[in-house]
């Protein structure tokens, strides 16, 4: 079995997009239908730079989403192929769920756009610039990582925010309490804290305004059943019910991505390959959860496009 899945922020590059947009029309039909529903030339940004303006997340999320569906696109319109005959489950990290959303189907591309421009605008708006933070653990398991959150809070938000993987998980919440945290990972029997260069503290409750935001947009514009089952950011478990799809995604806003315990549970049921599209972030998170016998690709490029063609 096999799973599509598709990388969240931190992803994005100055020039992400470019080298496929000049192989393939397919790609530039991707990026110009974004540009269209957006009413930005978001494309020349992320050709262009400069690289603090495609970092601001209201223009990375879209712009990771395009590049990866960009990808799957031209790997379906030139290779042939069809997400629903190749994959029997997709998954995406953080936004990267939206984007594994649009790819099964659940919306259609110029949708997904706009509601991740609003969900980067209203996750920018939720929490002032300097009142949140967010830091990789390094060496560290969830149960390490959650005592430390627990340790350095002291009455403020301070919470696991992603679990990557067994060796990496991302804690966020108010600005001291992050520091605190950082300063105390030796005590926890943790490598390393690094703070993240994030406007803002995702994945934690001080996110509920944005969540707000998100329930109000995808209410104007709800999901439809994808094609194949979407493993879920927050319950770490396959869905189809476009209703639930919908809550999942309020609830994501504020709640943990389970990305380690997403993997774990698509390899239980029988997924033996894991395919990344438009980045090289998921696939060694997934070597990491996974068993050996897991195989992971990144398909980025023409080249990885028609390579891949040859195994499908």
């Amino acid at each position: 079995m096999r799973a599509f899945i598709f990388p969240g922020q931190g992803s994005q590059a100055v020039g992400m997009g470019k080298a496929l947009s000049d192989a393939s029309p397919v790609a530039r039909e991707v990026f110009q239908e974004v540009d269209d529903a957006l009413g930005q030339k978001l494309f020349q940004l992320m050709s262009e730079g400069p690289a603090e303006d495609l970092m601001l997340t209201e223009n990375a999320q879209p712009a990771i989403m395009a590049n990866a569906i960009a990808t799957l696109r031209v790997l379906e319109k030139e290779g042939g192929v069809t997400l629903s005959a190749k994959a029997d489950y997709v998954a995406g990290h953080s936004l990267g769920e939206y984007s594994a959303l649009c790819a099964a189907g659940a919306f259609d591309l110029a949708t997904t756009a706009r509601l991740l421009k609003t969900r980067g605008q209203a996750m920018q708006a939720a929490v002032p610039v300097g009142v949140g933070a967010m830091a990789a653990l390094i060496g560290a398991d969830i149960e390490s990582a959650q005592k430390l959150a627990d340790a350095a809070a002291e009455g403020e938000v301070c919470t696991v925010a992603n679990d990557n993987d067994p060796t990496q998980v991302v804690i966020s919440g108010h600005k001291g309490a992050i520091e605190r945290a950082v300063a105390l990972v030796k005590d926890f029997g943790i490598k390393r804290g690094l703070l993240l260069p994030v406007s803002a503290p995702f994945h934690c409750p001080l996110m509920q305004p944005a969540a707000d935001a998100m329930a109000e947009a995808l209410g104007a514009n709800p999901p439809a059943a994808p094609f194949v089952p979407v493993v879920a950011n927050v319950t770490a478990s396959p869905v189809s019910d476009a209703d639930t799809i919908r809550d999942l995604l309020v609830q994501q806003v504020t709640g943990r991505v389970r990305w380690r315990e997403s993997v774990g549970a698509m390899e239980s049921i029988g997924v033996g390959q894991f395919v990344e599209f438009g980045g090289k972030v998921l696939s060694p998170m997934v070597k990491r959860s996974a068993s050996e016998e897991v195989e992971t690709v990144s398909v980025i490029s023409m080249d990885d496009i028609e390579a891949l063609l040859k195994t499908l």
